[in-house]
């Protein structure tokens, strides 16, 4: 194998696991509002779920741009 099969793996390990997170971010997100609703939680406990979801988020952000910044390094 050459070293830039190795780089192209790791990347797309990493795009696969940031996909994972988001879908399951979004679910726990929509799962709790929900549950949280139904039982009659006060609302500071909504903020929890948003404030989580929303770290979830930041990270997949964080973590696409740089797998955005060594893909593009790898191909100049």
């Amino acid at each position: 194998m050459t070293q830039g099969s190795d780089k192209d793996r790791e990347l797309a390990r990493q795009a696969r696991i940031v996909a994972l997170v988001i879908a399951a971010t979004m679910i726990v997100w929509m799962a709790g509002t929900w549950i949280g609703g139904a039982i009659g939680l006060p609302a500071r406990y909504a903020f929890l779920f948003d404030f989580a979801a929303l770290a979830g988020f930041v990270w997949a952000m964080v973590v696409t741009y740089q797998i955005w910044r060594k893909r593009r390094d790898n191909e100049g």
